[in-house]
């Protein structure tokens, strides 16, 4: 029997786990991420802001650091770095298929010089970069990173690294301009990022 004044007892209450947010830079990336759960658009380098709850996850595609890894490989990250290779944030991967595990380098701008990604894949250890990992994995609730291998050091953006907004918006304009200046690159790098976006289509 509760004493006056005082609540009865009554069974524990559950902690419920927060939601698993699906993050990703762009439109069409976001369209992908829909089919695994609850999204947010974050715009390129997370322009838009970081959702403010739930537990998130680096969704997209990325441009590989290692001339070994082919276009349209998938990383279920472990690990999050910055361009000193510090480590932002470290995890078990989230098991989806297929993907292997791999190192993400969260960039605060776009690397396309195939020199500079030698470098940081030597000073760093990631095996791809992204601008948004970085942001993501700073705000202490990063849960993982599902990237697919748009690009690699041998293959440059060229027009398509002009072809987005920074609200994650497609810029037909810029990407038509960065074609005019470099049609084969722009081209090439197209197909890469469509076949990269085929791979996210695959995850389960």
């Amino acid at each position: 029997m509760s004493r006056p004044n005082e609540p009865a007892e009554g069974p524990p209450q559950l902690q419920r786990e927060p939601a698993i947010v699906y993050c990703a830079a762009m439109t069409v990336e976001e369209r992908i991420a829909r089919r695994l759960g609850p999204t947010a658009r974050v715009g390129l380098g997370a322009s838009n802001g970081v959702p403010a709850d739930g537990r998130l996850v680096s969704f997209g595609i990325a441009g590989a650091l290692r001339g070994d890894l082919p276009i349209g490989t998938v990383i279920d990250a472990t690990r999050v770095v910055d361009e000193s290779g510090a480590v932002l944030w470290e995890g078990s991967p989230l098991g989806v298929a297929p993907a292997r595990p791999g190192t993400i380098l969260g960039a605060s701008r776009i690397v396309d010089d195939p020199a500079e990604r030698a470098r940081l894949h030597a000073e760093t250890g990631a095996d791809a970069v992204d601008m948004e990992s970085g942001s993501l994995a700073r705000s202490g609730r990063l849960a993982g990173c599902i990237r697919a291998v748009s690009d690699t050091p041998t293959r440059r953006l060229g027009g398509v690294a002009r072809g987005a907004k920074a609200n994650g918006d497609v810029d037909a304009i810029g990407f038509v301009r960065g074609f005019a200046r470099e049609p084969v690159v722009t081209l090439r790098a197209a197909l890469g990022a469509r076949r990269a976006l085929k791979s996210l289509e695959a995850v389960g």
